[in-house]
C-alpha cells in the first residue's frame, strides 16, 4: 500500500471511530412528557453566613481556551432559553466525542455567566472521586468559610443544594464519561454516587443549573429529561454545511460547493472529523476536494478493525507520542515527553513528529504544551489496556516495556487517574482471562524470571509496571527478587517491602517511602528546581521539585532545625536550630561550611539578605543577631523586644529587616545602624511570622491571635486584617507578584488571601495537623507547605490542587506504660497503632496491635486493676481496650482538639484527660460519658496526673505553670509557678508528697504539695524535657526529653545518678517496671529500649519491623546517595 494511501486509511479509521463507538443507546424512543411526580424535600442545612462578597464570582478550572468556534447558533438559542428563561435544574449536552459539546459549554456559559451569582466549571476527564468535586463547589460557594466538609457524599450534596437554593449557580461538569463504564450505560465501581448528586439535583427545588457534557447518557438524565420538564437533554449533531465550509475556508481548500457539501455530508458534519480530513488534503492533495473524492474511499465500513490495522502504520515514534499523551493525561512539554520515550529521540526528530501529528489535528498544542483531545485519548488509552493485558498474558511484553502504565513522578492526582483508568481496567482483563489473583503473580513471576534470564537490565518500563501492578494487587511481596531488572518509574511509597531482593537493579524515576519528621520550615531555591526542608530530626533535606526525588541531607545540628534559607546565588543554604546554632551548607556536597554561635538560647528564624551578604537571627533569648554571610562574624546584637522572638524577614532592598515576637509586636530595624524604626501594634497575641512583599510596601504578619494583618510600610498602618483561621497563624509568605499572601495555621489549613480587598479565595486542605511554613516558588506557581504530620506538600496556586505530597515515615514511640503486675508493656506510636508487648525472662515479644486511632498516638495509661488500657490521639478521641482479651471496648469523643495526656484515677473509676483546646476531661469509665470539664486553663494542657489518694489532679502545659484541681469539686486548689517555659510532664511521687514536672526551659522541678513551694530544680538536660516518672520506692526519678538522653536523679538529694544514652532521636517517654529494677523508654528513633535501673545499660531493644528491613540495594542504580541512605535507614541493608 502507497503512502498516501496508507495515511487516508488511517484518517478514515479514526473518524470512523470517533463517528461510531461513543454514540449511546437511548433508555427510552421518545422523551416523557410528564412532569416529576414527586420533588424530593430537602431538610435544610444551616450554611455560614457570608461575609460582603464579590457580587459575581467565576472559577473557569479546567475549561480549555476556544480560540476558534464554527456555528451552533440555534444550539446556543435553545440553551440560553432552557437556562436563563426557563431556569432548567439539569442540561445535558450528549453527543459522540469531538461532536464538539465541550466547546458549545464554553461558548454559552460565556454568554450567560453574568446570568449568575457563581459560576463554576470541573473536568471529570481524570475520574475526580465524587467527595473531592462536592467539597470544591461547596468551598468554591461559601467563598471558602466551609471547611468542615462532611465526610458522608449524601450529606455534602445536601449542604449543596442549601447553596444552590441560597443563590444563583451555575455548575459545569465537563467529560462526564470518564465516570461510567464504557457502554455499559453504569457507573465506574465507586462512582454511583454521581447518580445521586444527579437525582437530587434534578428532583430538588432550587434556582441554580447543572450543565453535563457526556458521550454517555446518565440514567438519571435518560429517564427524566424532557421537553416541559425541569431537565433537558440536547443531543449534539454534526455542523450544518455552512459552518463546515467555515472550516475547509480556514484550512485553505479548494473546491465547488457542490464538492464541499457532499465532503461534509460524507462525514456527517462532524467537526474534528473535517478538521482531520481538511488537513489531510491540503497536504496530500494539495488542497483540491475534488482529488480527495476522486480516491472513492470507504469510509464506514469494519471501522475498529480498519483503524487498528492503520494505526501502525503511523511512524514508530508518532505512535509512542500518541500513547505517551494518553498515559500523561494532561499538557505536557518536549522534555517530558522526550524523558519518557525509552529509545530517547533527538530533540529534532521530535519535534518533527509533534507537528506533523498537529497538523492532523490528532493532538492539540497550546502554549508549548501537547496533550490530545478526550475521544482520541479514550480511544488510545483502550489500546494500551487492550495491548499491555495481552502483552502480559503472552508473556511477549515488547510493547508493555515502552511505556508505563503509571508514572510514579507525575503528579499525585495524575497518578491516582492512571491507577483508575489504565492498571484497573487491565487487572480486570487479566482476572477475566486468568481467573484468579494467584494466577496472575504466577505468570508475572514468569515474565520476571524471564528477564533476569534473558535480558537483565534491559532498559523500559516492564519492571516497574510489573512491581506497580503487584501493588495494586496488595500481594505480599516480601521475598520477592527483582534482582537485575530495571525498575523504571516503580512507585513504591508507603508499601512494606521487607526482605525484598533488588540487587543491581535499575531505579531510576522511581519513588520509595521518605523519613520525614516534622516539618519546621520549607524554602525553594532561587532557580525554583529545589525545595529545602528543616525538620525535627535535626536535618535538612533538599528535594527536586519536578520529580519530588531527595537529593541531598544535611546533619549536623543536635535540635530542632527551626528555618531554612537560601543565599541569592543558590549555592549556600543557611539553617537555624533550637541548638542555638546557625549553620552555612554547601548545597553541592551537603557539608557545613560554617558553624554561627552566639546566642544563649533556641533560634526560631534566621533570614538571608536579597544582596547575599548578610543574615540576620531572631532568639528565644529575646535578641536579634546580624551576622556576615562571608566570614560568619556577628556584626551587631539588637535589643528591644521583651518575649522571645519567633520570626525575622529582609526588605527586597536589603536595608531594613523585621521582626516579630510573642511580645505582639513586630518591630523595624535599620540594618546599618541596628536602630528600631518603627514598632507595628494590634496583634492581641503572640506574633508567629512576618514577611515582606515583594515589592516593598508591605509587611504581613501571622499571630497566635489567628489574624493576619498586612501593615504599610510607608506610614507603618495596618491596612488589612484577614480574619478566617480557626487557631493560631504560625507562617506568612507573599507571592512574587505581591498580589497573594498565604497563610498556614494549627487549624491544619493553608489559606490564600487576596491583597487587594483582604478576602480567602483560596482554602487548602490536606494536612492532618498544624501547618507550620509556607513558601512560594519563584514563579509563583506553586507553593510549598510542611506540617507538624510529616508531610511536605506542593500546591497548585492556580487551581488549589495538591501536586505531591513528600510523606514522611517515622514510627516514632511516643508513650509507654508497664501494665501493674509487669507483665505486659504497651506503647503508642507514630503509626496510629497501640501494641501490647508481652514480658518474660527480660525479653519482648509483639503480642497484639491495636488499630483504631486516625493520627500518632500520644498517651497509653492501664487502669489500676490491669485490665483496661486507655490510648489518647491527636485524632481527638481516647480509646479503651481489653487487656486480657484484646479487644477495643470503646471510643470517648466530645475533645475539640489534640489530646495530651491521659490518667486513671487511682480507683479506676475515672479517666482524666488534657486537651490542647484548654480542657480538661473527667470521664466515667463504666460509661464513657464526661463527668465533668474543667475551664481554667490558659492555654495547651499537656500532661495530666491524679494523686494517690485521688483527691487531687494536677495539669500542667503551654502557659508555664501547674495546676492542683479538687478532684471531688472540679476548684482550683492552687498554682505552682516557677518554670520560665511550657511544662510537659507531671507525676505525683508514690506517696503524694512531691510532685515532678518537667518543661521545655530544661529543667527538672520537685513540688511540695503540702505548700506548693519548689523543693529541688535538677539540672542536667539540654532541651526540652517530656517525660518524668517516679520509681515504685519513691527514691528514684526517671526524665527523657530532646537531648536523646535518660537521667535517673536521685529525688533526695537531686543529684544525677545515670545518664542513659543510646537512643538516636528524642525520648518520648519512660516508666518504670513495677519491681523497680527494669526501666522502659519510648523514642522518636522508633525503638523501646529496656534499661537496668542500677547499672544504667541497655539489655534489650525493640523495634517494628520498617517498611524496607532487610530489603537488598547491593549494586543497585539511578538513586542519589541521600535516597539510599534513606532506604537504609528504613532497613534496607547493602553488602
Amino acid at each position: 500500500m502507497d503512502p498516501i494511501s496508507a495515511t487516508i486509511g488511517f484518517i478514515v479509521g479514526l473518524i470512523g471511530f470517533i463517528a461510531s463507538t461513543v454514540q449511546v443507546l437511548d433508555y427510552i424512543d421518545k422523551r416523557r412528557e410528564r412532569q416529576l411526580a414527586v420533588e424530593s424535600v430537602e431538610t435544610p442545612r444551616p450554611i455560614p453566613q457570608l461575609k460582603p462578597q464579590t457580587a459575581h464570582r467565576v472559577d473557569w478550572g479546567e475549561a480549555v481556551d476556544v480560540l476558534v468556534f464554527y456555528g451552533r447558533a440555534e444550539e446556543i438559542t435553545k440553551l440560553t432559553q432552557w437556562v436563563v428563561q426557563e431556569r432548567c435544574r439539569i442540561v445535558a449536552l450528549l453527543g459522540m466525542g469531538g461532536i464538539g459539546k465541550t466547546s458549545l459549554a464554553i461558548k454559552l456559559v460565556q454568554q450567560i455567566q453574568d446570568q449568575f451569582d457563581y459560576v463554576i466549571w470541573r473536568s471529570l476527564q481524570n475520574a475526580p472521586p465524587i467527595q473531592e468535586i462536592l467539597a470544591e463547589l461547596i468551598k468554591f460557594l461559601s467563598h471558602q468559610q466551609q471547611i468542615d466538609i462532611p465526610k458522608d457524599s449524601g450529606d455534602c450534596i445536601s449542604l449543596l443544594i442549601e447553596y444552590l437554593r441560597s443563590s444563583r449557580c451555575l455548575l459545569i461538569l465537563d467529560n462526564a464519561e470518564s465516570i461510567f463504564q464504557t457502554g455499559a450505560l453504569a457507573y465506574r465501581e465507586g462512582y454511583e454516587a454521581y447518580g445521586e448528586l444527579l437525582r437530587r439535583i434534578g428532583g430538588t427545588s432550587h434556582q441554580s443549573c447543572l450543565i453535563l457534557t457526556s458521550r454517555e447518557k446518565p440514567p438519571e438524565i435518560a429517564t427524566s429529561a424532557g421537553e416541559n420538564l425541569p431537565i433537558r437533554a440536547l443531543q449534539l449533531t454534526g455542523l450544518k454545511a455552512v459552518d463546515g465550509e467555515e472550516i475547509f475556508h480556514t484550512q485553505g481548500l479548494l473546491g465547488t460547493n457542490a464538492e464541499q457539501i457532499q465532503l461534509i455530508e460524507f462525514y456527517k458534519g462532524h467537526p474534528l472529523a473535517l478538521k482531520i480530513i481538511s488537513t489531510t488534503i491540503k497536504e496530500l492533495f494539495d488542497g483540491i476536494i475534488a482529488d480527495f473524492l476522486a480516491q472513492d474511499t470507504v469510509v464506514f465500513g469494519g471501522i475498529r478493525e480498519l483503524l487498528n490495522q492503520q494505526f501502525h502504520r503511523l511512524s514508530e515514534l508518532e505512535t509512542e507520542v500518541m500513547f505517551w499523551l494518553a498515559i500523561n493525561r494532561e499538557p505536557v512539554g518536549i522534555a517530558e515527553l522526550r524523558e519518557d520515550i525509552v529509545a530517547l529521540p533527538s530533540q529534532s526528530n521530535l519535534m518533527e513528529a509533534l507537528q506533523s501529528l498537529a497538523r492532523r489535528s490528532l493532538i492539540e498544542k497550546s502554549n508549548a504544551l501537547f496533550t490530545l483531545q478526550p475521544v482520541v485519548m479514550e480511544y488510545l488509552s483502550d489500546r494500551l489496556i487492550a495491548e499491555v493485558s495481552e502483552n502480559l498474558i503472552s508473556g511477549d511484553i515488547t510493547f508493555a516495556n515502552r511505556y508505563a502504565l503509571i508514572k510514579a513522578t507525575a503528579k499525585d492526582y495524575i497518578r491516582e487517574a492512571q491507577i483508575i483508568l489504565i492498571v484497573k481496567p487491565i487487572a480486570e482483563k487479566l482476572l477475566d482471562r486468568l481467573g484468579t489473583q494467584t494466577k496472575i503473580e504466577t505468570q508475572l513471576n514468569k515474565i520476571i524470571a524471564a528477564l533476569q534470564l534473558k535480558s537483565p537490565q534491559q532498559p523500559g518500563y516492564i519492571g516497574g509496571n510489573i512491581l506497580n501492578f503487584l501493588c495494586y494487587l496488595q500481594t505480599e511481596l516480601s521475598n520477592y527478587d527483582f534482582s537485575d531488572i530495571t525498575l523504571w518509574q516503580a512507585y513504591l511509597k508507603g508499601k512494606n517491602l521487607q526482605q525484598l531482593k533488588l540487587v543491581n537493579a535499575a531505579l531510576s524515576r522511581s519513588v520509595f517511602t521518605d523519613i520525614l519528621a516534622t516539618i519546621f520550615s520549607v524554602a525553594f531555591s532561587p532557580n525554583g528546581k529545589i525545595l529545602a526542608t528543616g525538620d525535627a530530626n535535626g536535618e535538612i533535606r533538599l528535594w527536586q521539585i519536578d520529580d519530588g526525588q531527595q537529593i541531598l541531607i544535611c546533619k549536623g545540628h543536635t535540635g530542632f532545625v527551626r528555618s531554612v534559607a537560601f543565599s541569592p546565588d543558590g549555592l549556600i543554604l543557611a539553617s537555624a536550630s533550637v541548638d542555638k546554632t546557625v549553620k552555612l551548607w554547601s548545597i553541592t556536597n551537603g557539608k557545613c561550611i560554617q558553624t554561627l554561635q552566639g546566642h544563649s538560647d533556641r533560634i526560631e528564624s534566621l533570614a538571608v539578605s536579597p544582596d547575599g551578604k548578610l543574615l540576620v537571627t531572631g532568639s528565644v533569648d529575646k535578641t536579634l543577631r546580624i551576622w556576615s554571610v562571608n566570614d560568619g562574624q556577628c556584626l551587631q546584637v539588637l535589643e528591644g523586644h521583651t518575649h522571645h522572638i519567633w520570626s525575622v524577614a529582609f526588605s527586597p532592598d536589603s536595608q531594613t529587616f523585621a521582626s516579630g515576637s510573642f511580645d505582639q509586636t513586630v518591630r523595624l530595624w535599620s540594618v546599618s545602624g541596628g536602630r528600631c524604626l518603627q514598632v507595628f501594634q494590634g496583634h492581641t497575641d503572640g506574633l508567629r511570622s512576618v514577611a515582606f512583599s515583594p515589592d516593598g510596601k508591605m509587611l504581613a504578619s501571622g499571630s497566635h491571635d489567628e489574624t493576619v494583618r498586612l501593615w504599610s510600610l510607608s506610614d507603618g498602618q495596618c491596612l488589612q486584617v484577614l480574619e478566617g483561621h480557626s487557631d493560631r497563624v504560625l507562617s506568612v509568605a507573599f507571592s512574587p507578584d505581591s498580589q497573594t499572601v498565604a497563610s498556614g495555621s494549627y487549624d491544619q489549613t493553608v489559606r490564600l488571601w487576596s491583597v487587594n480587598d483582604g478576602q480567602c479565595y483560596q482554602i487548602l486542605q490536606g494536612h492532618s495537623d498544624r501547618v507550620w511554613s509556607v513558601a512560594f516558588s519563584p514563579d509563583g506557581k506553586i507553593l510549598a507547605s510542611g506540617g507538624y504530620d510529616q508531610t511536605v506538600r506542593l500546591w497548585s496556586v492556580s487551581d488549589g490542587h495538591c501536586l505531591k505530597v513528600f510523606q514522611g515515615y517515622i514510627n516514632g514511640v511516643e508513650s509507654v506504660a508497664f501494665s501493674p503486675d509487669g507483665k505486659t508493656l504497651a506503647s503508642g506510636s507514630f503509626d496510629q497503632k497501640v501494641r501490647f508487648w508481652t514480658i518474660s525472662n527480660n525479653e519482648c515479644h509483639c503480642r497484639k496491635t491495636f488499630n483504631g486511632h486516625t493520627q500518632r498516638v500520644r498517651s497509653v495509661a492501664f487502669s489500676p486493676n490491669g485490665e483496661i488500657l486507655a490510648s489518647s490521639s491527636h485524632d481527638r478521641t481516647i480509646r479503651l481496650w481489653s487487656v486480657k482479651n484484646c479487644e477495643f471496648l470503646k471510643v470517648l469523643t466530645e475533645h475539640t482538639h489534640r489530646i495530651g495526656s491521659i490518667a486513671f484515677s487511682p480507683n479506676g473509676e475515672i479517666l482524666a484527660s488534657g486537651n490542647y483546646d484548654s480542657t480538661i476531661r473527667l470521664w466515667s469509665i463504666r460509661n464513657g460519658k464526661c463527668l465533668q470539664v474543667l475551664h481554667e486553663n490558659t492555654n495547651q494542657v499537656w500532661s495530666v496526673a491524679f494523686s494517690p489518694d485521688g483527691q487531687i489532679l494536677a495539669s500542667a502545659g503551654y502557659d508555664l505553670t501547674i495546676r492542683l484541681w479538687s478532684v471531688n469539686d472540679g476548684k482550683l486548689l492552687k498554682i505552682l509557678q516557677g518554670h520560665t517555659g511550657p511544662v510537659g510532664p507531671v507525676t505525683f511521687s508514690p506517696d503524694g508528697r512531691i510532685l515532678a514536672s518537667g518543661g521545655n526551659d530544661q529543667a527538672v522541678r520537685l513540688w511540695s504539695i503540702n505548700d506548693g513551694k519548689c523543693l529541688q530544680v535538677l539540672l542536667g538536660h539540654t532541651n526540652w524535657i517530656w517525660s518524668v516518672a517516679f520509681s515504685p520506692d519513691g527514691q528514684t526519678l526517671a526524665s527523657s526529653g530532646d537531648d536523646q538522653t535518660i537521667k535517673l536523679w536521685s529525688v533526695n538529694d537531686g543529684k544525677c545518678i545515670h545518664t542513659l544514652q543510646g537512643h538516636i532521636n528524642r525520648v518520648w517517654s519512660v516508666a518504670f517496671h513495677p519491681d523497680g529494677q527494669t526501666l522502659v523508654s519510648g523514642s522518636e528513633d522508633g525503638t523501646i529500649k529496656l534499661w537496668n535501673v542500677n547499672t544504667g545499660e541497655c539489655f534489650h531493644s525493640l523495634r517494628v519491623e520498617r517498611p524496607y528491613e532487610g530489603m537488598n540495594i547491593t549494586g543497585v542504580t539511578g538513586l542519589t546517595q541521600a535516597q539510599k541512605a534513606t532506604l537504609k535507614a528504613l532497613g534496607a541493608v547493602e553488602k
